[in-house]
């Protein structure tokens, strides 16, 4: 049995990993332990409180500023602090504290300060990522973002306690709990991380290149970042799918559940099924189809990706009741959302980390992230009035980003090929 697992190219890779990337890895699932059991309720829950779509949309946008603002500092708090420090510092400030206010929210303004708190992630986004794959095989990153994906995909082992705590205690009571303990979790996690980790060689000279330097002095070396990015159109690219993807992304995680809810009809202790009905879904395409993915050819699976992204988005509007055929048709949404949400996720982590400049990675990631956030952060907003007017209107939306991602496609492709005949 061991020697078949480790015939697969996922399996090799999950046994082969060492260091950082086998720290990252290996601890990720615990992320369903925690986070994913609060996240299916997240914007029912806000509801629960008396706000309205638009200002669950607000939250978002705040939430994105809040990202927007942390994303061009992480860079240079990164090269400052270290991959393994930033990890662990603001991993605690923008998960573990606003897990907390979330436990014991009274209404939007805990949610506007949670927001602003849980919006520093980006710096542990860069941080972590630099730990995930700095000093890993190049030859072996989208086989590692994979298992990343799919470890993150591991709630769906836990997700049954969030509807039976719904269940019993009802809404509110239910998700405070689940929030604390998610607090309690996403620390623990943190901890083992920072205990079985060490600074990447790229971390350790950065560090050393800093030490001295003021913040501003710092902030103006993204200069050099800049330059790379300018220079490289396959960086250029990256960017402009993380964008359109974080946007469909968001729209779909935060309206999902109001539509499902409050449109189809989905009973409040139902709602966690269907995410972990995802997850499934997700978990065995990436053993069955991304294992396959060859990271020198992804225009096939980018154009896959979104093509099966927007027929989930329109499988999902089509539906107005639970009847049989409601349910039929909204799991078939979910299977070509997890498929091509699976597919683009990776894809979009992949292609950052193949374009970007080793010697420039953090300052890059920044700006990447910065830009990406700038782009963003109006769509909560949008998302919010959309869904005010018709809970589809929102998927509608994503239809025509997905859309949108199809051409980037084709156009950076075509260039490709034209510049290399």
């Amino acid at each position: 049995m061991m020697n078949t697992l480790k015939k697969h190219r996922l399996f090799r890779t999950l046994f082969e990993l060492e260091g950082n990337s086998r720290a990252c890895v290996y601890t990720e699932p615990m992320w369903g332990l925690s986070m994913n059991l609060c996240l299916p309720y997240a914007s029912v829950y806000m509801l629960a409180f008396g706000m309205n779509d638009v200002e669950v949309g607000i939250v978002t946008s705040i939430y994105l500023f809040s990202q927007m603002i942390f994303s061009f500092l992480s860079g240079a708090i990164v090269d400052k602090l270290g991959r393994r420090k930033s990890t662990m510092i603001f991993d605690i400030l923008s998960w573990s504290i606003p897990c907390l206010i979330w436990a014991f929210s009274q209404g939007f303004w805990f949610f506007v300060v949670a927001a602003l708190l849980n919006g520093m992630m980006k710096v542990p986004t860069v941080s972590w990522d630099c730990l995930l794959v700095e000093d890993a095989p190049k030859d072996k990153i989208t086989q590692i973002y994979s298992w990343v994906m799919i470890s993150s995909n591991f709630s769906v082992l836990f997700a049954p306690i969030s509807s039976v705590l719904v269940a019993k205690l009802t809404l509110v009571p239910a998700i405070r709990i689940l929030y604390i303990n998610a607090c309690v979790i996403m620390t623990i996690k943190l901890i083992i991380l920072y205990r079985f980790s060490t600074e990447t060689r790229m971390g350790l000279i950065k560090r050393e290149e800093t030490r001295g330097k003021s913040w501003i002095e710092m902030l103006s070396g993204y200069k050099g970042a800049v330059q790379k990015i300018l220079a490289s159109r396959g960086t250029k690219f990256a960017i402009i799918i993380s964008i359109l993807v974080e946007i469909a992304s968001m729209l779909g995680s935060t309206f999902w559940q109001i539509i499902a809810s409050r449109r189809i009809g989905v009973p409040d202790e139902l709602l966690p099924i269907f995410p972990m009905i995802r997850s499934i879904l997700s978990i065995f395409i990436f053993f069955t189809v991304i294992s396959r993915i060859r990271q020198s050819k992804l225009k096939w699976p980018l154009f896959g990706g979104f093509i099966s992204s927007i027929i989930g988005c329109l499988l999902l509007i089509s539906i107005t009741e639970t009847s049989i055929l409601g349910y039929v048709v909204l799991l078939l949404s979910l299977f070509f959302e997890a498929l091509g949400m699976s597919v683009l996720y990776t894809l979009r982590e992949s292609l950052v980390a193949i374009h970007a400049d080793s010697e420039q990675r953090s300052g890059i990631m920044a700006l990447l992230q910065t830009t990406v956030m700038l782009v963003s952060v109006p769509f909560g907003y949008i998302g919010g009035l959309l869904s005010d007017i018709s809970r589809m209107l929102p998927f509608v939306l994503s239809i025509i980003i997905m859309l949108l991602g199809i051409i980037a496609t084709a156009i950076f492709y075509r260039m490709s090929s034209a510049r290399n005949s």
